[in-house]
């Protein structure tokens, strides 16, 4: 891959910029957050519950799993402010050295100015939902406060794309599916919106520094990327979330360790982050059972 040059670094920056100015939001404006909850609608397209599909969804009935995927989008709404609170500290330490007049910089910030307003949404939907602030396990947390102090470089933006690209594809899915709330589809509106600009970003940045990548470096940015990933998927749907249905957790979390279509739903949505990441030669060794474990390649 030829070497990109600084020149060259400012191009999309600049690009997503002038994209930021024309396609940014206000959740705390725009979004009616005093509308009713319609107890009949999901809080996610159901196909993407982690239960959808195994004999214990069928035993909820409309009601509960009404209950049970607003619940999961909470859940998995409470790891994206996890992760976006790690994302924003990635980003700040990676352009604290570099000169705030060139765009890569102002973009930088902008994203995290979209991330923090991303996080305020994604709690009040919690709230209005009822539900409560669900996030990672305690281990989970210990992980990403040591990833957030110390990780850089493609291991961060690559961290930064399993987190945004699974979530994306979830949200695609429900912006047009009726079946969902309206306050579910128009958060996830705007965050597919702005997040394009994020990812964009991160590829753009993991592009221009994997191939600088020593054989050695490459081996411990797979690891790392990894780790991270096993981690996210792992945390997005909280065990508390089971009970607040009615379910026994434990036999719910097994139904859906076992759940294939659940599985078949990760995968699918990190198949072109995945090929991306292995054409940079960031997924591999042995390390790969990790994303096997966590149903990001077969």
């Amino acid at each position: 891959m030829p070497t990109r040059t600084s020149h060259d670094r400012e191009v999309v920056p600049t690009r997503l910029l002038r994209s930021s100015a024309k396609a940014s939001f206000d959740p705390n404006v725009i979004l009616d957050w005093n509308a009713p909850i319609d107890p009949t609608l999901h809080g996610m397209s159901p196909q993407w519950s982690s239960l959808y599909g195994t004999p214990l969804w069928d035993e909820l009935g409309p009601d509960r799993q009404t209950d049970l995927t607003r619940h999961e989008f909470a859940s998995i709404s409470g790891v994206g402010i996890w992760f976006e609170m790690i994302l924003m500290q990635l980003v700040l330490r990676d352009v604290y050295d570099d000169d705030p007049s060139l765009p890569h910089v102002q973009f930088a910030l902008t994203e995290i100015g979209d991330e923090c307003r991303h996080s305020v949404m994604f709690a009040r939907l919690a709230t209005a939902y009822g539900c409560p602030a669900y996030g990672p396990s305690k281990g989970g947390r210990r992980l990403g406060r040591l990833f957030k102090t110390i990780g850089h470089g493609p291991a961060a933006y690559a961290a930064i794309l399993v987190a945004e690209e699974v979530l994306d594809i979830l949200q695609r899915d429900l912006v047009h599916d009726e079946r969902v709330q309206p306050l579910s589809r128009e958060v996830s509106r705007i965050h597919v919106i702005e997040e394009a600009r994020h990812m964009r970003f991160a590829r753009e940045e993991l592009a221009r520094r994997a191939p600088q990548l020593t054989a050695a470096q490459r081996r411990r940015h797979r690891a790392v990327i990894a780790i991270v990933a096993d981690v996210i998927i792992s945390n997005l749907v909280h065990a508390d979330v089971y009970v607040a249905a009615g379910l026994d957790p434990l036999r719910a979390k097994e139904s859906a360790a076992r759940n294939e279509h659940y599985a078949e739903q990760l995968r699918s949505s990190a198949e072109q982050l995945t090929g991306f990441l292995d054409e940079l030669g960031l997924i591999g060794g042995p390390t790969a059972r990790l994303w096997r474990r966590a149903h990001l390649i077969r």
